[in-house]
């Protein structure tokens, strides 16, 4: 098991280029499932994740293959399975994607009940509420949900009970080949449903809402092949922007979309920052200062992202002042803060927030990750600290993040990769 080690307190700058987005990629890739004929995806991030789904699906007869530009070619013209096993859904909760296409295109799914980071409940039950509604019988024994269709699914109305991206994205995935309209009330708003559904519709699906709370999809008889580019990781965008920020450094970065986290901008304008935006790209510059403290609490989108929450922290740990965090999305998304605690920060927790009081500078130390966002974190830390900072356990890591290293030494941090 691989560890990173940082040696901080060096202001990072230069240019890099953002990868594609791992939150779009996976629903796209696993949308393959509903096209019965050879598809081409580019801009797809070499991640964990990516390697998990694309196994999943050429376990399920799904022809794969991935050159040296991140492009992937998937041909499911011959798909020999509807099972999900355990042994890779448990390691990544975005397998259940599986589960709508399956059940749109073929009636039948058997499907694990996911895993993935351990930041809190995150039940399937709005999956299955929605595909029930659609006509899907469903009963969960032994750990799996296996649903089937007698007949080709039917369009409906659908109200989410409460706001969930992969629910949406599975939802409308079933619904692309229903017959009839279907309507998802309450859905999801984030920019990677919106993709998915312009990856869907460039194939011939007709979705229209994306990206609002209401999604409508007028039901096809097929979907063709064809060509997408999967949109820029926001998250990794916003991570990137904070690290720069938290070491009072200037970066650029290319092939980004600023539109899809003005949220995470505008709290890096409070912390101070100057930033500046084109139609792909994003500067920041803290001008030498030292990063004013932020008070925020994370929703759904387009409100401040919970997958940015543990960065923010990393920032407040070394901010000028006192900044409030409340996690209202997950309930245990605070496990960063026990080894920012060890780097020497001032956090106190109560429920659901957190209070940081700013100090001029953190210490290095050997640290742990706990999740994918709290890894993220910890870099972060470890580049503003004073001396070394170690952190194991970055399998995590490499679920979410294409080559963090390497780009991080693009921009002058000094950071190595060693195994354990």
């Amino acid at each position: 098991m691989d560890k990173l080690i940082i040696q901080g307190n060096i202001p990072l700058t230069g240019e890099i280029k953002i990868s594609g987005a791992k939150n779009a990629a996976l629903p796209i890739l696993a949308a393959s499932l509903l096209i019965p004929e050879p598809i081409q995806i580019s801009n797809v991030p070499q991640l964990q994740d990516v390697a998990t789904i694309m196994s999943l699906l050429g376990q399920m007869g799904v022809r794969m293959s991935l050159d040296d530009k991140s492009n992937i070619e998937a041909d499911a013209s011959n798909v020999t399975s509807f099972f999900a096993p355990y042994e890779l859904v448990r390691t990544m909760r975005a397998s259940v994607l599986v589960l709508g296409p399956l059940l749109g295109r073929f009636g039948e799914a058997n499907v694990s009940l996911p895993g993935g980071c351990a930041i809190g409940t995150r039940p399937v039950d709005q999956h299955l509420k929605g595909m029930r509604a659609l006509g899907a019988d469903i009963e969960v024994e032994n750990g799996y949900i296996k649903a089937k269709a007698k007949k080709r699914l039917e369009g409906t109305t659908i109200v989410m009970d409460i706001v969930t991206v992969t629910g949406t994205e599975n939802i409308m995935m079933a619904a692309v080949l229903a017959k009839g309209q279907t309507i998802i009330q309450n859905a999801a708003r984030e920019p990677e449903v919106e993709d998915l559904a312009n990856f869907l519709n460039a194939l011939g699906a007709k979705i229209s809402g994306a990206g609002t709370a209401t999604i409508i999809i007028d039901g096809v008889e097929k979907l063709t092949g064809g060509t997408y580019s999967v949109l820029p990781d926001r998250i990794e965008t916003g991570t990137y922007l904070t690290a720069a920020a938290i070491t009072r450094g200037k970066i650029k970065l290319k092939n980004a979309r600023p539109e899809t986290l003005e949220s995470v901008l505008l709290k890096l304008q409070e912390a101070g920052a100057f930033i500046d935006t084109g139609s792909d790209w994003i500067s920041l510059d803290m001008k030498g200062n030292r990063p004013r403290a932020i008070t925020l609490s994370t929703a759904p989108y387009p409100a401040f992202p919970t997958d940015m929450q543990a960065q923010m922290m990393a920032l407040n740990t070394i901010a000028e002042g006192t900044g409030i965090i409340t996690e209202t999305v997950f309930e245990n998304r605070f496990m960063h803060v026990q080894e920012l605690l060890r780097m020497g920060a001032n956090i106190s927790l109560k429920g659901n927030t957190a209070i940081c009081t700013g100090i001029e500078a953190l210490q290095g130390a050997p640290t742990m990750a706990t999740d994918l966002r709290a890894s993220a974190s910890l870099v972060l830390a470890g580049l503003a600290a004073v001396g070394s900072t170690t952190i194991d356990r970055i399998y995590h890591i490499d679920r979410g993040y294409e080559c963090i290293e390497e780009k991080l030494t693009q921009l002058g941090a000094r950071i190595h990769r060693v195994p354990n």
